[in-house]
C-alpha cells in the first residue's frame, strides 16, 4: 500500500509537471548559494509585508502539491501544508543567470534562460513538496519519530525522478511531435504556414482537452486552488497591501500575467516562427521537409520562442491597461476558469506565508544577492 501510494503522488506530480512543460512549450527556476533552511510558519512572520512592486516580473510562483511556490528577485520560498495543519518552509537565496552575467541579460536570451530556470525549478518544488507528502503521510501511519530508511530515500528519488522523465516525454510526444504527425497524415497543408496553422490548432485542442480532464481530478482540483491562492496573494502585494487574510481574500484569482494569459500570442508566434523555419529548409533541402525534419527544427526554435514570449510577456505587464493588450490576453484569462479554483483560507495562508519569506531579507551572515546591470 505505501509502494501504491507513492506511484500515486507521483502520478499527482506529473500531472503538475505537464503543465509547466506544456507551459514552456508554448503549443510550442538557478542553482542555490547554501544550504536550504527550513522553517515554520511563525518564524516568516518576523518580515514586513507591507510594500509596493517596482518591477511587473519582481514576483511570480506556481502551485505544488500542498502548497506554493515564491519567487522573488532574490530568494525562492515553497511553503507546504502538513497534515497536521503547520506549514513547513524551505526557502533558498535566489540569483536568476541573466543577473549574474551582463551578456545573458540581453532580450531574448534572458527569455529563453529564464523559461528553462522556471521549469527547472518549478520541478525540483514539485518534488519537494511531493516528498513533504510522502513522509509526513509515513509518520501519520507509524509515528511522529520515524524516519525514512536510506533505501526508502532512493527508492522514493527514483518514482520522483522516474515521473519527471515520462512528464518530459509526454509532453514532446502528446504536444509536440503528435500534432506534427496527424497534420502531415490528413494531408491538408499545402505550404509551411497551413501546415504550422493546422498543427497549432490540433495542438491547442490537445492542451485545452488535457487541463480540462486533469481538473476533474481532485488532487489537481486541490493544486489549481493554491494556483488561485498564489494569485490572490500576488494581487495583493502588487496593490501595496498588508498579506493578511482579509486582504487576500478579495482578490481574483485571475492574473494578467500568468503565463496562460499569454496563451494566445505564444500560439501565433509559434506558427510564425515554425512556418519561417519550415520555409527556410524547404529551401535548403529542395523538398517538402518531413515530420522528423520539422521536430528536429521546431524543438531547436524553443530557446528562441521561449525568450520572444518572455519579451512579450514582461512588455504586457507594463501595459497591462492597453485594450489590445487585454485582448491578446484574454483567452489566458478564460482559462484562467480552469486552471484556477477559489481557495479557502488555510490554502491562502500558505501563499501568504510562502510569498513573505520570498520577501523577507537575508538571514545574518548570508550574503546578499548582487546584480549585474545592463
Amino acid at each position: 500500500m505505501s509502494f501504491l501510494r507513492r506511484v500515486n503522488h507521483s502520478m499527482e506530480n506529473n500531472g503538475t509537471i505537464l503543465c509547466k512543460v506544456i507551459t514552456l512549450f508554448g503549443v510550442a527556476i538557478c542553482r542555490p548559494h547554501s544550504r536550504p533552511t527550513e522553517q515554520s510558519c511563525a518564524d516568516s512572520e518576523k518580515s514586513s509585508s507591507r510594500r509596493t512592486i517596482s518591477d511587473d516580473l519582481a514576483v511570480g510562483g506556481q502551485a505544488v502539491i500542498e502548497g506554493v511556490m515564491m519567487r522573488s528577485p532574490s530568494r525562492i520560498a515553497t511553503a507546504v501544508r502538513k497534515p497536521d495543519q503547520e506549514i513547513l518552509i524551505k526557502s533558498d537565496p535566489y540569483v536568476p543567470l541573466a543577473k549574474r552575467h551582463k551578456l545573458l541579460n540581453t532580450p531574448v536570451v534572458r527569455g529563453a534562460l529564464s523559461f528553462f530556470e522556471m521549469l527547472v525549478i518549478g520541478i525540483r518544488t514539485l518534488n519537494y513538496s511531493a516528498d513533504v507528502a510522502l513522509v509526513e503521510e509515513e509518520k501519520a501511519e507509524k509515528g511522529p519519530h520515524w524516519e525514512r530508511p536510506r533505501h526508502r530515500k532512493i527508492t522514493d528519488a527514483l518514482i520522483l525522478s522516474g515521473s519527471v522523465v515520462l512528464a518530459l516525454a509526454g509532453a514532446v510526444g502528446i504536444f509536440f511531435a503528435l500534432p506534427l504527425l496527424l497534420t502531415e497524415v490528413t494531408g491538408l497543408s499545402k505550404n509551411a504556414l497551413s501546415f504550422n496553422m493546422i498543427a497549432g490548432i490540433i495542438r491547442a485542442s490537445f492542451f485545452l482537452a488535457y487541463l480540462w480532464a486533469i481538473s476533474q481530478w481532485k488532487q489537481i482540483k486541490r493544486i489549481f486552488e493554491y494556483h488561485g491562492a498564489e494569485h490572490k496573494s500576488i494581487f495583493a502585494f502588487e496593490s501595496g497591501e498588508e498579506l493578511t487574510l482579509e486582504n487576500v481574500r478579495k482578490y481574483t484569482t485571475h492574473h494578467p500575467r500568468c503565463g496562460t494569459s499569454f496563451l494566445l500570442i505564444v500560439v501565433i508566434l509559434a506558427i510564425l516562427l515554425f512556418a519561417v523555419a519550415d520555409t527556410i529548409v524547404e529551401l535548403q533541402i529542395g523538398h517538402r521537409p518531413t515530420v522528423v525534419q520539422r521536430f528536429i527544427t521546431h524543438f531547436s526554435l524553443l530557446p528562441l520562442l521561449g525568450g520572444i514570449s518572455y519579451e512579450l510577456l514582461k512588455l504586457s505587464g507594463k501595459k497591462r491597461d492597453n485594450r489590445y493588450v487585454r485582448w491578446l490576453s484574454a483567452p489566458g484569462i478564460w482559462l484562467q476558469k480552469i486552471t484556477t479554483k477559489e481557495p479557502d483560507d488555510s490554502q491562502l495562508e500558505v501563499a501568504i506565508a510562502a510569498l513573505k519569506s520570498a520577501l523577507e531579507e537575508p538571514p545574518a551572515g548570508e550574503p546578499r544577492p548582487t546584480f549585474d546591470t545592463p
